[in-house]
């Protein structure tokens, strides 16, 4: 099946390309260079030395004792994507197809962010290859994600802020992608999430199964048994696909995407065409995306990626919701228990698992990923803690 998703760039019934035919002969030639250069051995040890010296991998899978006993139950295990350069899962995709974009002799780079994660890992990736870099971000999103900003511009990125819309995540890929339109002879699109039309959510699940690929491993070494469960935070979901990816093919192992009741696609959303691509989509009466609010940037997405679509629709994974009063919650528990401040977007893996662990028993294993840090949201906190 793998390999049919691969070649079609289909999921079930959703993924596919929806896009102008100029756009599309670009999307199937960058197809086919991803094709290529996945199977490159120069590039498979050129992706391997950056992941390794530049990003710190492997990171590691870290037994979580005080907050197993705080809740009692299950084991809990978190993934440690936070101690990547940058401070989140984002570069490891980031790395990969500026990589690609190397070998394709891209100069301009373009992205979209929401939490401003992947506008950083891009404009660090941008600024080791020296190549021109413009990120779209959502007015909305600027002002609760200020430093971030700051980050990237001082990496050398132009941040252009898109106030159109509700100024968020939606409305940084519509930019993103007119510009693609306007210049895909001379430019990059750095996606950064499982979205997008075809190949995208392929490429990025490739570059971010080395989450899965690594905690397989790690916890085959740690405990000698497969996870009772794997518990990531879902937006557009590559973190998500990315920490399911190894375990796909593992039935006992529940895999668990986590989404804010509030941009509850997985859980609300309908079959439609989203930003090229179909998917599960939160659509108005007048079939329109719908608003949508987190208090995580980077989960504040009408839509999600066409794989997590296909895993909800099959039953091969379960996607839950949470309040945002549940995740700060848990983002204080975390600094707490663990003396680790996690990001918004994982807190919400983490406030699930408050709820599940107790449930289980002292033979279970839960691994959550830990997708990224909360240095850019203890701000963002402080103001809603102290009100």
């Amino acid at each position: 099946m793998s390999k049919a998703v691969e070649t079609t760039g289909y999921f079930g019934q959703f993924g596919g390309s929806f896009v102008p035919e100029e756009l599309q002969e670009v999307l199937t030639y960058l197809a086919e260079q991803f094709e290529q250069y996945k199977q490159d051995p120069e590039f498979q040890e050129e992706l391997r030395y950056y992941l390794r010296e530049y990003i710190g991998r492997e990171n590691p899978l870290t037994f979580a004792k005080n907050l197993t006993d705080k809740l009692g139950g299950a084991k809990i295990y978190l993934k440690r994507e936070d101690l990547n350069h940058t401070g989140a899962h984002k570069i490891n995709n980031a790395l990969g197809q500026i990589l690609l974009a190397k070998r394709m002799g891209a100069k301009r780079i373009i992205a979209e962010t929401g939490a401003g994660q992947h506008g950083v890992a891009t404009a660090t990736a941008c600024a080791m290859f020296d190549m021109d870099c413009v990120i779209y971000m959502g007015a909305e999103d600027i002002k609760r994600q200020a430093l971030n900003v700051f980050r990237m511009e001082l990496l050398g990125a132009k941040v252009i802020s898109v106030a159109k819309g509700q100024g968020r995540l939606k409305d940084a890929v519509d930019e993103a992608l007119a510009d693609l339109v306007a210049n895909y002879l001379n430019t990059f699109y750095l996606l950064g999430s499982a979205v997008g039309p075809h190949p995208y959510p392929t490429m990025v699940k490739y570059f971010q199964a080395i989450i899965s690929e690594e905690s397989r491993r790690q916890i085959l070494s740690k405990e000698g048994k497969l996870p009772t469960a794997v518990i990531a935070c879902t937006g557009g979901g590559s973190n998500a696909i990315g920490a399911f990816a190894h375990y796909l093919e593992d039935a006992e192992v529940r895999l668990i995407g986590v989404e804010p009741d509030q941009a509850a696609t997985m859980n609300e959303g309908v079959p439609a065409v989203l930003h090229g691509f179909k998917c599960l989509v939160l659509l108005d009466e007048e079939g329109n995306p719908r608003p949508t609010y987190s208090i995580a940037a980077g989960l504040d997405y009408p839509g999600v990626g066409p794989e997590h679509s296909y895993l909800k629709e099959s039953g091969r994974a379960e996607y839950v919701t949470v309040t945002n009063d549940e995740v700060l919650e848990a983002f204080q528990l975390l600094c707490k228990t663990e003396g680790i401040i996690p990001a918004l977007e994982s807190a919400h893996a983490v406030a699930h698992v408050c709820k599940l662990a107790p449930t289980l028993s002292k033979e279970d294993i839960l691994i959550i990923n830990l997708s990224g840090r909360g240095d850019k949201d203890v701000e963002q906190v402080f103001h809603m803690l102290r009100g």
